[in-house]
């Protein structure tokens, strides 16, 4: 058992900040930085970044990733109907690992392309919850040990973010990932797990809480405070109040607790603020929506890494909208160009950073969606396909088992449901590790993992990421 401290115990307690080291240290440590974090030069070639992209909804990734093989889009054809998309629009991508197998992209996804193209973007196939290896026969008996709530929203989204899939959490895999690594951060105010939509099971662990941050404005802080306008009178004399109630010394422990939680908030809130103004002005140019927005605002907090003390970092970005049970066609094909455009935008910016190595985004989704048409749109389903983008992918192949999508395909239970062969767990064990988790400490991580990779293997538990 791990000995609790007193910076452990403050950051269970936190909702934005984590850590005991002074701001007056650490806003000395930013005058000293500043000049440094204007060269690429200057990064720390240690630090390593995660950027979790969540499509929210699930995502009807068949229409994602399609095969183009005569034989497998005709089987494709058959069990799509109507949502099927012609092999004369798809984008084919040229992957060296299916002989004898092709694929292409959706045709809204042209950039993606070009990177997979360049060996900067990869495919992970038909992953999902699972809580053992799954066949069609036990699925129909109800003899398979299947994951809590099924095709559930609600199960199943909370499942993909705690990687705990026989129960319900609020302890996300992000969360226990930080708890482990984030000591080699050395400013403490600000959490290394940074959302950019608000509170997620994903980031939460055990000592460590994300710290929410808006995709626009940044650090919010609290309302009016530390404003410095001509006539805001009031929020400075607020401001003076709440600096007198904050750095007061409580003799009740209870309140000396509550008020070092407000106390490193405001601070945290302070520090990041500055460091993101003295950052300089990133030229790679985002797109005006939500999606690139928020992907702006991480390479932003990205080309302050240096200043902020962080070597390692989390975070969390939430597309939501994926549920098209009606005009999927319609609505991917839009969805999937903001999602397009903002990954070629982010990946320019960390190219512009010099840090195309040392970042990785990946996706996830609550499910993977039905083969078969429910007449203009796809239902609830298991299995999908997910992406990974970054310096560190091993690049030109499709990982995982991409299923056979005919009617009566081996993984295809009903409707076209198709049971996961890659599991979440796997998955998300190569990013631990490529963040610097041991392989002792995966089960910790993934209680699960065990049933499909020994983490005593030399190998990685899939292998599209340079470790």
């Amino acid at each position: 058992m791990k000995k609790s401290t007193r910076r452990q115990f403050l950051g269970q307690a936190s909702c934005a900040a984590l850590g005991s080291t002074s701001l007056i240290n650490a806003l000395l440590h930013l005058k000293g930085i500043n000049a440094l974090a204007s060269s690429n030069l200057s990064y720390d070639p240690s630090y390593r970044a995660l950027v979790c992209l969540m499509l929210s909804g699930g995502n009807d990734s068949f229409n994602m990733l399609v095969p183009m093989s005569n034989k497998e889009h005709g089987d494709y054809q058959k069990s799509r109907g109507n949502l099927a998309i012609p092999k004369t629009e798809l984008l084919q991508i040229s992957n060296n690992n299916t002989p004898g197998r092709t694929f292409g992209l959706h045709p809204s996804m042209p950039r993606c392309q070009s990177l997979f193209q360049n060996d900067k973007l990869t495919f992970v196939s038909n992953v999902g919850t699972l809580l053992e290896p799954t066949e069609k026969d036990p699925f129909y008996t109800g003899t398979a040990n299947l994951p809590l709530g099924l095709l559930s929203h609600s199960d199943q989204s909370q499942q993909w973010q705690s990687s705990l899939a026989d129960r319900r959490s609020t302890i996300g895999w992000g969360g226990r990932l930080a708890d482990l690594v984030h000591d080699t951060n050395s400013v403490g105010e600000i959490s290394m797990n940074i959302s950019l939509a608000g509170t997620n099971i994903f980031q939460t662990g055990n000592e460590t809480v994300e710290f929410v941050i808006d995709p626009e404005r940044g650090s919010l802080g609290i309302e009016g405070y530390g404003a410095n306008g001509m006539y805001d009178y009031f929020n400075r004399a607020r401001g003076i109040a709440l600096d007198s109630l904050i750095d007061h010394r409580y003799g009740d422990a209870f309140q000396q607790t509550y008020i070092d939680v407000i106390r490193k908030s405001r601070d945290g809130h302070r520090l990041f603020s500055s460091a993101l103004e003295q950052a300089p002005p990133l030229q790679t140019a985002f797109s005006d929506n939500y999606i690139s927005k928020s992907f702006e605002m991480v390479a932003r907090i990205i080309s302050a890494h240096e200043t902020l003390g962080f070597r390692r970092q989390i975070f969390f970005i939430d597309f939501q909208g994926w549920d098209h049970h009606d005009e999927v066609l319609q609505n991917q094909t839009e969805m999937l160009e903001v999602a397009d455009d903002a990954l070629w935008e982010f990946y320019q910016a960390m190219t512009e950073l010099g840090l195309t190595d040392q970042v990785t985004t990946f996706s996830m989704s609550e499910f993977g969606r039905s083969l078969t048409s429910n007449g203009n749109g796809s239902d609830h389903a298991w299995g999908g396909n997910a992406f990974v983008m970054g310096g560190a992918v091993n690049g030109k192949k499709i990982y995982g088992q991409y299923p056979l999508l005919a009617p009566n395909g081996a993984l295809n239970v009903y409707d076209g449901v198709i049971i996961p062969t890659t599991s979440a767990d796997e998955y998300f064990a190569e990013f631990a590790l490529w963040m610097g988790a041991s392989k002792s400490d995966l089960p910790y991580l993934f209680p699960n993992l065990q049933r499909f990779y020994d983490p005593q293997s030399p190998n990685a538990p899939i292998g599209f990421l340079k470790m």
